[in-house]
């Protein structure tokens, strides 16, 4: 019950917070923000060294199996955030699968009109796994060797 009445979701990109704004949102920059499916990729990331940028939760990825498109996922309220002229590049860490490529292709289509520099976790991430299972080593070497899409 306290959960439910005390955890809420940040107003600027999604994760869990107990405020309106996330720890993330109010003390990092939003030159980067790194977009990830769901909130646990989140912690996974946050064990990555050197790695301290705004973060975009999409709570799902584009599946048209699933009957789910980019109107069903926080998309607008990303192009939103980046509309502010703050962001200087979006690193898409969504799952290395099917979905997870599709939606970072849409979202990269979306941004490169505007100017961004749109990158995507290098492939030190097995095809069809989770980001959440990665070890730190991997997590690292991805965020390292991230590529422009």
């Amino acid at each position: 019950m306290n959960a439910k009445e005390n955890v809420f979701l940040c107003k600027q990109c999604g994760n869990f917070s107990s405020s309106e704004l996330c720890e993330f949102c109010t003390e990092r920059s939003e030159e980067i923000i790194c977009v990830v499916k769901d909130p646990k990729d989140i912690i996974a990331l946050e064990k990555v060294k050197n790695f301290s940028h705004q973060y975009h939760v999409l709570h799902g990825t584009i599946s048209p199996l699933e009957n789910r498109g980019p109107n069903d996922i926080r998309i607008k309220e990303l192009l939103a955030r980046i509309s502010k002229g703050k962001t200087k590049e979006v690193i898409m860490a969504t799952n290395p699968d099917v979905e997870g490529d599709a939606t970072a292709m849409y979202i990269s289509k979306l941004l490169k009109p505007l100017g961004i520099k749109v990158t995507r976790l290098a492939q030190g991430i097995s095809m069809g796994s989770d980001i959440e299972f990665a070890d730190e080593l991997t997590l690292t070497r991805a965020i390292e060797s991230r590529r422009e899409i």
